[in-house]
């Protein structure tokens, strides 16, 4: 679960030194939301100002380098800054500025060498190259460049590991602590950022994602460093630490703009953040099941379940419902435990498959197949679809547990969107089945007691 940690008996605060970006996406916008994600106070020193969206970098004005020094010095003198970031550093004046700030105040530094922004636009000037190497990054506890930006530092072609393992060698002879090459640029269906850190390496891998909200992830993936070594976390975990937020927050990532949308680095704070609200509302709808006595008529024979999944659900362990399901009994429906995640593996893999395709239907209940059933929820005008069990392919059949996976597909084929009901007649050993999804559960609860009652009037 989420928490406040603390370093020293204090919040951990932590700085970024960096541009603002109007667009929300990159920049101090991007590193703020990301020290908040991960528990830490986050403050600035702003160097830049740019007018930019998710398609270009239209103006950019630089702050005067004594502003960006008294920044630096007013968070240092009351609140202690326990690491900091550097973002987009335009010229060499700001460069030195920065430099000459990170010797008065040893704090750990994460550099992450902005040069060119995603639309192409220079975010620094060329005199500034041999100022950060020349200055900054002599007291770099990190440096994160990518592809592109390790090339120019290392004056070598990357196309691959080994090719970036001998950069990552040349870049340490400037003075970083720690070198992490980011994989985004290299080819490959992994995206594997490579750490060289005490003279040996390691890579952290995860798969690259087909999307276009990548916007911001290099100033997020640094700031995230940045928190964790607030926090006095070792080198090499915050680098893990780092990968896993900025992974899911591009997976996660917002489709606004016309351009590259930006990373979500908050995903991971809605997800822990949001289990409580999940139980709560779950535990609602079942009391709400059990004091309906018409309710029992819908439980099919292998019980009902009424599941709902956290945002950016990934897992089964995301996705909580009533363990042990909900009988029929002599008194109407009984929940036979309470709300709990990764207890319900048949609604979670309904919802997992879901919320791909439509984030808000994040809840899910079965109901016992009845024609009197479908019939009623198509008159209150419900979007319904179903799938054949016994046209499931037998390369689909051979994999455990993809016969759902593969019933949704062809549901939302069928109707060209993500249905509100899901139904299947069964097969051999399979109970015909009728799944509804909604947003909340206790509305879906309440949509299952409407729904009984109609019934039983019949």
């Amino acid at each position: 679960m989420f928490s406040i940690e603390k370093v020293k008996g204090k919040l951990p605060v932590a700085i970024t030194i960096a541009g603002s970006d109007s667009g929300g996406g990159a920049g101090i916008q991007a590193d703020l939301k990301t020290f908040a994600a991960l528990g830490v106070h986050g403050t600035t020193a702003i160097t830049s100002i740019t007018a930019q969206n998710t398609c270009l970098v239209m103006a950019v004005e630089d702050l005067k380098p004594e502003i960006i020094r008294e920044q630096i010095e007013a968070v240092a003198e009351d609140l202690g800054i326990d690491a900091g970031k550097t973002g987009m550093l335009h010229t060499e004046e700001i460069i030195k500025t920065v430099s000459s700030e990170v010797s008065k105040y040893r704090f750990p530094l994460v550099v992450d060498p902005v040069m060119i922004a995603k639309s192409g636009v220079a975010l620094s000037k060329p005199e500034a190259m041999d100022a950060l190497e020349n200055y900054l990054l002599p007291k770099a506890t990190v440096i994160t460049p990518n592809r592109f930006e390790a090339q120019k530092l290392a004056d070598i072609n990357i196309k691959n590991l080994k090719d970036a393992e001998v950069a990552a060698k040349k870049i340490s002879e400037m003075g970083p602590k720690a070198v992490v090459i980011k994989g985004g640029h290299l080819e490959g269906n992994d995206a594997i950022d490579l750490l060289y850190y005490g003279g040996k390496f390691k890579t952290f891998s995860a798969p690259r994602l087909d999307v276009k909200t990548t916007h911001g992830t290099g100033c997020s993936f640094s700031a995230a460093i940045a928190a964790e070594l607030a926090k006095k976390t070792d080198v090499l975990v915050a680098v893990e630490k780092a990968k896993e937020i900025v992974t899911l927050g591009i997976r996660f990532g917002l489709e606004i703009g016309k351009g590259y949308g930006p990373v979500n680095p908050m995903a991971h704070l809605y997800r822990e953040s949001s289990r409580y609200n999940v139980l709560m509302n779950l535990e609602k709808a079942r009391a709400l099941l059990e004091t309906t006595p018409e309710v029992a008529m819908l439980v099919p024979e292998v019980g009902m379940n009424i599941a709902m999944a956290i945002p950016y659900a990934e897992s089964i362990d995301d996705v909580a419902a009533i363990e042990g399901r909900i009988v029929k009994t002599c008194k109407g429906a009984r929940a036979a435990g309470n709300p709990k995640f990764g207890c319900s593996s048949h609604l979670a893999r309904y919802l997992l498959e879901i919320v791909k395709h439509d984030k808000k239907k994040m809840v899910a209940i079965n109901l016992k197949f009845s024609d009197d059933v479908l019939k009623t929820l198509e008159k209150w005008g419900l979007t319904i679809s179903f799938y054949d069990r016994k046209k499931e392919p037998e390369e689909i059949k051979k994999v455990d547990r993809m016969t759902v996976p593969w019933g949704v597909k062809e549901v939302i084929k069928k109707v060209g969107k993500v249905p509100d009901v899901i139904y299947h007649r069964g097969d051999v050993g399979k109970e015909p089945m009728i799944v509804i999804l909604g947003k909340q559960a206790c509305d879906l609860a309440k949509l299952t007691v409407q729904l009984a009652r109609e019934i039983e009037k019949k």
